[in-house]
Order: structure tokens, then sequence, then C-alpha cells
């Protein structure tokens, strides 16, 4: 534990994105057993980890990080970056499908099936309904990524001392015990491979970010359209959050240029929580302007989310 805070003290960025967790989950917690709009939080996020959608994501994904730490990258003794990158990538999938899908038929099918009308009919105003909707959303898409989360931590904490091993280095052992007192049959994590496995935790924070602004216009969409206009719609938004950034910056023609422009204004610029290619480089300054145009984007689709549902006929 000792050798584990001292690692912390010299990375800024895994202690911000700890304390940043820390936070969260209280936040979470007061608005779950504080409010009336936790009670339709909890209610949502029960239903959503009894879906089959949810365990069967969670095997899925957790399976394919699991596949991926024997499968050769052929990257020239980076397999281990590969790996996480491939690794983030699944996460990202993965939750993101979690929460688009659970918008769909958690928001849109209680409206069209009418039992929101049934919930309104209680001491619970819409306001309500929507921020706790979301709220049971974004905590199972965060759930998922968690477990997710868990899975790839303990799977790269493995792979680096297995790409050691294939590269025909020394791998350092999986453990280690203290030498004298009396725990010495309590294993400690060893410091090379902690350090690698704990490098994981600014892309999964990004997707967590990226998570919470997907399942916010989702459930704006929901208000008005079904399943099907809901789960393509947000796949165009994904696509063009990814890609107008780029093309903006690359168009050559003015015309190209323009359209690419009006696209990044409008749709949220999702590339900002893409940090392939570029791990080492997130700072506690970059987590913290990537977390308020998370909160500022998600906010304000919410807001248009209660603007449609206001006056949505429900009988």
């Amino acid at each position: 534990m000792s050798k584990f805070l001292e690692m912390l003290k010299g990375d800024s960025t895994q202690v911000s994105i700890i304390v940043g967790t820390a936070v969260a989950v209280l936040i979470l917690l007061a608005i779950n057993y504080g409010t009336r709009t936790g009670i339709i939080a909890r209610a949502t996020l029960k239903e959503i980890v009894r879906q089959p959608v949810f365990l069967l994501l969670g095997l899925i994904g957790s399976a394919i990080i699991m596949i991926n730490v024997v499968v050769p990258f052929f990257a020239f003794e980076d397999d281990t970056r590969m790996f996480i990158e491939c690794g983030i990538a699944t996460a990202q999938i993965t939750a993101l499908i979690m929460a688009v899908w659970t918008a769909s038929t958690s928001v849109a099918e209680e409206i069209e099936g009418k039992t929101a009308m049934t919930l309104l009919s209680k001491p619970v105003n819409r306001q309500q309904f929507i921020l706790g909707k979301y709220f049971g959303i974004l905590q199972a898409g965060w759930l998922i990524l968690f477990i997710i989360g868990v899975v790839f931590f303990c799977c790269t904490y493995f792979k680096f001392g297995y790409d050691s091993g294939e590269h025909g280095q020394l791998p350092p052992p999986m453990f280690t015990y203290p030498l004298e007192g009396s725990m010495k049959w309590l294993p400690y994590l060893v410091p090379q491979r902690l350090e690698v496995a704990m490098s994981i935790l600014p892309g999964l924070t990004l997707v967590a970010f990226e998570v919470a602004i997907m399942a916010a216009i989702s459930v704006a969409i929901s208000t008005r359209f079904p399943m099907l206009v809901n789960i393509l719609a947000c796949l165009s938004v994904f696509v063009l959050g990814h890609l107008t950034p780029l093309l903006a910056i690359s168009a050559v023609h003015p015309i190209v240029a323009f359209v690419a422009k009006l696209f990044a204004t409008i749709c949220p610029v999702l590339e900002h929580f893409n940090i392939q290619g570029n791990m080492d480089a997130v700072r506690p300054e970059y987590l913290a302007n990537a977390l308020l145009y998370c909160c500022a984007y998600s906010v304000l689709m919410l807001m248009a989310a209660l603007i449609s549902f206001e006056d949505r006929d429900l009988a």
C-alpha cells in the first residue's frame, strides 16, 4: 500500500481521477437517496441491470479484452500499448451501446406504452421524470464501464509481464511479499506492472465523459422519436462528433470546410475524448476542461429534453 501511495504522489493525473471518481459517487448517492429524481433513477438502474442486454454486453466486452491478452499485435515491443488502446475502444463502444440502447427502451417505450403517464400521476413531475431517467441511464453506462474497467485493469497488469516474456526479457513477478512482519503471506502488487495498469485510468475517465454526453443526447431524442430513429441519430452524432473536427481542419474546398464547421458547431466534439496514441500527454488540466465541456453539453441536451417533453401529449 505504501508503494502504491508513493507512486500516486508522482502522478497528479491519477490522483485527480481517483478523487473525482469519489466525488462523483457521493453526488450520485445524494441524488439517488435524497431527491424524488433519485427514486426514478434507482428504479431505472434496477430495470436496466435486470435486462439480458446488460449482462450480454458486459460478457462480450470482458471476453474481447481477455482474448486480446494472448493475441499478438506485431507492434515491435509495444504490444501492451496497443492492447490498452484496443481495450479503451472496447470499453467505449460497450458503454455507449448500453447508454443509447437503454435510453431508447427506457424513455421512448415508456412514453409510447403509456407507462410514463402512470408515473406522472404520482407526486413526480415531468422534469423529475426526465432527469431521473437520465441519471439512471448514466449510472448503468458507468456501471458497465466500471465492470469492464476492473477486467481491463487485471488483464493489463498481467499483459505487461506476458509481453516481457514474449520478447525474451525476464518478466517481473506477479506479486511481491513483505520480508518482515506478521503479514508475510499477504501479496503486494508489483510497482512495474501496477504503473502500466494504472495508465488506463485517463482513457476510461474520458470514455465516461463521452457516455454522459451521448446519454443526454439519446434521452433528448427519445422524448420525441422511437427507438430506431434514436439509435440511428445517435450513431450519426457519434460519427460526426469524431470526424467533423478533423474535416474542418483539413478540408481544402471552402464548401466542405463550411459544412464541416457547421456540423462541428452543432454536434459535440467527441474527438476531445479520444486519446489514442497520446495517453501519456493527458494532464489534470485536460481532464478538467473535458469535464467542463461534458457538463456544459450534457446540461444543454437535458434542457432540450425538458423543453421537448414539457408539451408532449402522453394520453
